[in-house]
This record gives structure tokens, C-alpha cells and sequence, in this order.
């Protein structure tokens, strides 16, 4: 049970942690599934909801990256090409193989993608997915029927995972919290504790309560993506910015523009990136573009350009071009990629760095989902080393993640049984995570989504036992935050 209550209570009982992770999205709830599960008194803060930010905003698959392949990272693919194959194992009930078509139209694509996708194959080794085949044109507009068949010579059809993010997220909480860490939302952290100029905990603010609490730990940890840089402030005002960050968008329309269950990977676009049409929760998401950007917001917004970049390149590809009434959701993630002098965002690789302060404090930035597993091994050794802390060898590559032995979660439904579990095992607390993270409405469907958020926002409140004026400040607040959602 995820009780925010009892949390809370543990919390102010332990005089002292061994490891407090700032950041409850990938990295900071892998962290600390590794951190509790080698036996460590584990606590983690999260300014907002889990999977908030980046973390619930991805293009929804657990790959290797064909486009690091294209760049020569080599090490990179081979790693998440891995950890791709253990996530399948660990979460089998939200991750799970899916097909892509990569069409041909040019004479040379066949042989020069097959090659690099038969490279990717051998790459994956025991933990590969199927092998890629090449398929001629009649069998390949049989899988994808709305595939434009002008011009189309066959194609090539590889295997990569996908997943439902914010659902693994929860369930990643949940497994931190089976190995009896404690795991907050809605608690940022408002400053560093320091002894002789050493981090020695954090004082952190209840939202939901507004009470504050000092917390002492041995060492912490920075986890907190696209926000990285000003908690590195927090520590050290001096500090100069580590991350470039990177805006991505997709858009999200309805299944008769991808009929059949096969995805699409268009391997190159007018700006060098790849493109996906993926079938997810009976929708297809396309994605995604590359826009640097200067702020950290919580809610970016998809800019115009992106916007129509998108339509523009899905259209050469599609029988159908889809239009911007077409769109049933736009969203917008930030990615938070480690700097390199000269480089633009869509050329910086997707590795992570760790590095420790003068403080003690230890932040991991970069990276991507399919590794977050590695990622949190390696600061959790990290961390162990700067503490002092004995530890044994991580166990997470074996470790099964929570609610496999649950019926899968449906992510549109939104009956009163649904949200009292939500908020009773999930850490559910305002509408927003309801409507966006514990169902996934808001990314489906945003207008039906803020249709739903009165009776939703009603629901709530009668299982938390708040009042109208509750309700009514939860409704306002979806509301604004759904229509950056809808293409007007």
C-alpha cells in the first residue's frame, strides 16, 4: 500500500537515512528500487506526481535506439538493446514486442537499412525480440494497409518494445515501496541540509499540507531531469548549466490512420531524425521532433512548427494525411541531454552522467527510459562509495516489478472502483493524476478527458473527504492544463 499517511510517519520516525533521492521519475524511482532493494533505508521526494515530466511524455518504447545506431554509439545500443530485453522479463504485464515496418521507396534503402537492422539484431543476442526480414511490396501493405503504396518497393520489419511509461513508473514506486522505502509526491525539496559544507539531508514541503520537515540522510541524491541544473544551484550558485535541453512533441490520432497492429519507423526526416507512427491504447502516436529549448517547464507546450512538422511527414507516408482536426491529443516532454560544445540537441548522444559535488551531492543526468535499470545500479554504487555504505551487488536484474499478478490496468477506465484504487495503491492525488497518469485520458483523448474531470474530480472528493471547493479547484486546474492538449 502506498499510504501517504503511514509514509509520512516512517519518515519523521527514522533519525537518519542511508540514501534520499530528489526526482520520482525514471531514474529517481529506479534509484530507489536498487537503493531499498540491497537492503538501504530509502526515502525519495517528488516535487510534483511521479512521471510528471519527461518520464510519461516518451514516444512509448523501450528500444534500443535504431538513431544511435545511424550516430555509430554503438555502446549506448548494445547497453539498452540489454536492458530492452530484461524490462520485457521484469515487466512483462506493461512492456511488450512490437512490430515496425520500415518502408522502401528508394532502390538502395532495402539493402542499407536491412543491413543496419540485421547489425541491431545480432546486437540484441539471446535477448532479441524476433529477427528483421524483408518484406516485398504486397506483403508489406498487407500489414499496413494505410501505408501510401505510390512508389513503395517492400520493406524491412524489425522487432522493438514498447510500454506504457507513467504505468511503469507507478509500478516502480510500488516495487520501492514492497522493499520498504518510503516514496512521496507532491514534497519538494526547499533546501540542502549541510554540516562543514557537506550535504547531510534536505528540508522538503508538504504540498498537500503545507507542513515542512528536515530530513537527514547519508547521502543524496539528484534525480530530477530537466530540473537538474537548479537543484545543482541550490547546492552551489556558481554552478554552470550540465544540460541542453531538448523539446519533443507528439501527437496523438485515432487508429484508422494506422490500420493492423504493425508500427511505422520512418528512418530519416528533412532534419535527420526518425519518425514513428505507433499503435498504443487503440491510438497511434506520432512522433517525434527535436527543438531546443531554454526553460524547464512543467508543462511545455508543443510549438506550431513542431506541430506541422509532423503532419507534413507522417502525410508523405500515409494514404490518409492526417489534419490538425484530426489530432485527439497533443504532448509536449523535455529531454535532458548532458551538453557538448557545438553540437545541436538532435546530435547529442542519450548517455547519462553521474558526478559528485565538493558537497557530497551526487546527480545522474541524461539518459533514457530503457535504461533506467543500469543507470540506477550505477548510482546506487556510487553512492554507496561516497558513503561508505556496504552493500551487495544490485539485484534489479532479476527483480520483478509490481502488479504482474493484478489484471492489466485499463488506462480509460474511470469508474469509482478505479480511482479508489488509484488513490488508495497508487499515490493518487489530485485529477491530474488521474486523468493523465493513472488513466491515460488526457494523452488519448484531451477533450473527453476534461469532460470526465467533474465526475472524476467528484469521486475524489468523496473518497478523500474533501469538500466542493476542492472539486471545483481540481476541475479549474485540469481544465487549464487539458486545452495545451487540443490543437485549436
Amino acid at each position: 500500500m502506498m499510504d501517504r499517511a503511514i509514509m509520512i510517519q516512517e519518515m519523521q520516525a527514522q533519525p537518519q537515512w542511508d540514501v534520499c533521492i530528489i526526482g520520482g521519475g525514471a531514474t529517481g524511482l529506479g534509484a530507489a528500487v536498487d537503493a531499498a532493494a540491497r537492503g538501504l533505508r530509502t526515502i525519495l521526494f517528488e516535487q510534483y506526481d511521479f512521471a510528471k515530466g519527461t518520464s510519461s511524455r516518451s514516444t512509448k518504447l523501450v528500444h534500443g535506439g535504431v538513431r544511435y545506431l545511424q550516430q555509430g554509439n554503438i555502446r549506448l545500443v548494445m547497453e539498452a538493446l540489454k536492458e530492452r530485453g530484461l524490462l520485457l522479463r521484469n515487466a512483462p504485464h506493461l512492456v511488450h514486442n512490437q512490430k515496425f515496418v520500415v518502408p522502401n521507396y528508394k532502390w538502395w534503402e532495402g539493402p542499407f537499412y536491412g543491413i543496419g537492422l540485421k547489425m541491431y539484431d545480432w546486437m540484441a543476442g539471446r535477448l532479441g525480440l524476433g529477427p528483421s526480414v524483408f518484406l516485398s511490396r504486397e506483403k508489406t501493405l498487407e500489414l499496413t494497409p494505410t501505408l501510401d503504396p505510390e512508389g513503395l518497393r517492400g520493406s524491412v520489419v524489425y522487432h522493438d518494445g514498447q510500454f506504457d511509461d507513467a504505468r511503469l513508473a507507478i509500478s516502480l514506486a510500488q516495487t520501492a515501496r514492497q522493499q520498504q522505502a518510503v516514496i512521496l509526491n507532491y514534497c519538494p525539496v526547499i533546501s540542502l541540509l549541510k554540516t562543514k559544507e557537506k550535504v547531510t539531508g534536505v528540508a522538503v514541503r508538504d504540498a498537500i499540507t503545507g507542513n515542512t520537515y528536515e530530513v537527514n540522510s547519508r547521502v543524496v541524491i539528484n534525480a530530477t531531469g530537466v530540473f537538474s541544473d537548479a537543484l545543482l544551484r541550490l547546492d552551489n550558485p556558481q554552478h554552470e548549466n550540465q544540460l541542453a535541453l531538448s523539446q519533443g512533441i507528439h501527437l496523438v490520432v485515432d487508429r484508422e490512420f494506422l490500420a493492423g497492429d504493425t508500427a511505422i519507423m520512418i528512418p530519416r526526416t528533412d532534419d535527420g531524425r526518425v519518425l514513428f507512427a505507433v499503435p498504443w491504447h487503440n491510438k497511434v502516436v506520432l512522433g517525434t521532433t527535436d527543438t531546443p529549448v531554454t526553460e524547464a517547464l512543467p508543462e511545455p507546450i508543443a510549438q506550431p512548427a513542431e506541430i506541422d512538422f509532423i503532419l507534413t511527414h507522417i502525410g508523405r507516408y500515409l494514404t490518409r494525411d492526417p489534419q490538425r482536426s484530426d489530432v485527439r491529443s497533443v504532448f509536449a516532454g523535455l529531454r535532458p541531454l548532458v551538453k557538448a560544445k557545438g553540437k545541436t540537441t538532435s546530435a547529442l548522444s542519450r548517455d547519462h552522467l553521474i558526478s559528485t559535488a565538493n558537497s557530497g551531492l551526487i546527480s545522474i543526468i541524461g539518459g533514457k527510459w530503457t535504461t533506467y535499470r543500469h543507470m540506477a545500479e550505477q548510482v546506487i554504487d556510487t553512492a554507496a562509495r561516497e558513503a561508505g555504505l556496504t552493500v551487495a551487488p544490485s539485484p534489479t536484474r532479476t527483480l520483478q516489478l509490481a502488479g504482474q499478478n493484478e489484471p492489466p490496468p485499463d488506462v480509460l477506465a474511470l469508474d469509482d472502483r478505479t480511482i479508489e484504487k488509484s488513490i488508495r495503491t497508487e499515490a493518487c492525488l489530485t485529477v491530474e493524476d488521474m486523468l493523465a497518469r493513472r488513466s491515460r485520458m488526457l494523452l488519448l483523448d484531451a477533450r473527453k478527458a476534461m469532460a470526465e474531470a467533474p465526475r472524476v474530480a467528484a469521486s475524489m472528493a468523496r473518497i478523500l473527504h474533501y469538500d466542493s471547493e476542492w472539486e471545483q479547484k481540481q476541475v479549474n486546474a485540469f481544465t487549464q492544463t487539458a486545452q495545451q492538449y487540443i490543437l485549436n
